[in-house]
């Protein structure tokens, strides 16, 4: 018999609006009660981290899906803050990203990812490869506690 999980905060850190919507049908279609918030920018991702502006009531995350190709800052940078921050670090982080270079891969594991992830080009490869993302951290894996 499963247990019921409860639902989490993922924020998916995303400048392609074709990549967010195909993470929102992921989402979606695996029927995934997880809240789904998007920013589209490195700067905008870290306003929503560190609640800063418009962002001053968002929600902790428990889950970052996080593009390294993002303006602004980019998604490496981003990394480096996130699990620089005592707060912020403990909080699994899944570069889903088109990028396949070993330096790029490298790059994210020395700055701490818990995850790499190039984004499959089809459709329905796409879709099962982030309701795999959402089954392990949302099933298999156990999520510190939100503070």
């Amino acid at each position: 018999m499963d247990t019921p999980v409860e639902p989490i905060e993922v924020l998916l850190v995303e400048d392609d609006p074709g990549d967010e919507l195909m993470t929102r049908e992921a989402f979606e279609d695996n029927k995934i009660r997880n809240t789904l918030h998007v920013v589209r920018d490195g700067q905008e991702a870290l306003e929503f981290l560190f609640r800063k502006g418009r962002y001053a009531q968002a929600p902790r995350p428990d889950l970052i899906l996080l593009d390294l190709n993002l303006p602004k800052y980019d998604g490496r940078q981003v990394l480096e803050r996130i699990k620089s921050d005592e707060d912020l670090a403990m909080i699994p982080v899944v570069v889903l990203t088109t990028s396949s270079a070993e330096e790029d891969i490298l790059r994210s594991y020395k700055l701490h990812a818990n995850a790499y992830v190039t984004k499959p080009v089809d459709l329905e490869q796409f879709i099962a490869a982030v309701r795999q993302i959402d089954d392990f951290f949302v099933s298999v894996v156990r999520l510190p506690r939100r503070r």
